[in-house]
């Protein structure tokens, strides 16, 4: 993967910062956090003490791991309360959601999609833009909980279909069910060479 250094040092989390509706979404984003601090990562988010955001930075401080949280200065007071921010270990308060977005992606090494709304739909879809123009090849997961991201799958795959994924061999996400197999995944995939591109037919790779 061409990475420029040995070992994977943070984890980006993208998620809700509502719960939603089913209770298997903020489970799932307790549990990764558990995961990420006892693997000795890392976390970085989006800064929120609320909905899954906040379930994931609690699971990763619950069990001694480190926070960043990157949020942008209008969106303190809407997802998250401002005597719960004193618990990360860092929080960087950005102007605008393009600071937090660049921060974001500089300090982490993998990204992950929690379910979550418009906002984690559009910075996971961002992380793969620049996946297919050649920006990173950092692993990129979908946690897929519940079958969550399916509806999003179906649309890639009809993209690539359809002809508009012009370097689809660059934007292989992974969609995981079991959150406790997305770090075995990450760690796979930074230690994979560049893969062969020869005889892919689809974006998405299953695990």
């Amino acid at each position: 993967m061409n990475n420029e250094q040995d070992t994977i040092r943070s984890v980006c989390v993208y998620c809700g910062s509502r719960p939603g509706t089913s209770p298997s979404y903020m489970a799932a984003g307790k549990a990764l956090g558990t995961a990420i601090a006892m693997a000795g990562y890392r976390l970085v988010y989006g800064g929120g003490t609320k909905g899954i955001m906040g379930a994931v930075a609690e699971g990763v401080l619950e069990n001694g791991g480190h926070v960043v949280g990157i949020i942008p200065e209008f969106l303190v007071d809407m997802e998250a309360t401002r005597h719960q921010l004193e618990a990360l270990d860092e929080l960087l308060i950005t102007p605008d959601m393009h600071v937090r977005k660049h921060t974001m992606f500089e300090r982490a090494d993998a990204f992950v999609a929690l379910p979550g709304g418009i906002g984690t739909l559009e910075e996971i879809v961002e992380i793969m833009t620049w996946a297919q123009l050649g920006r990173h090849s950092k692993p990129m997961i979908f946690a897929n909980v519940d079958g969550f991201w399916n509806p999003m799958i179906q649309l890639l795959e009809h993209m690539s279909g359809e002809g508009f994924l012009h370097t689809s061999h660059q934007v292989r996400p992974r969609l995981i069910e079991d959150v406790g197999e997305i770090l075995p995944a990450i760690e796979a995939l930074w230690a994979e060479q560049d893969a062969d591109d020869e005889g892919e037919s689809h974006i998405i790779s299953r695990l």
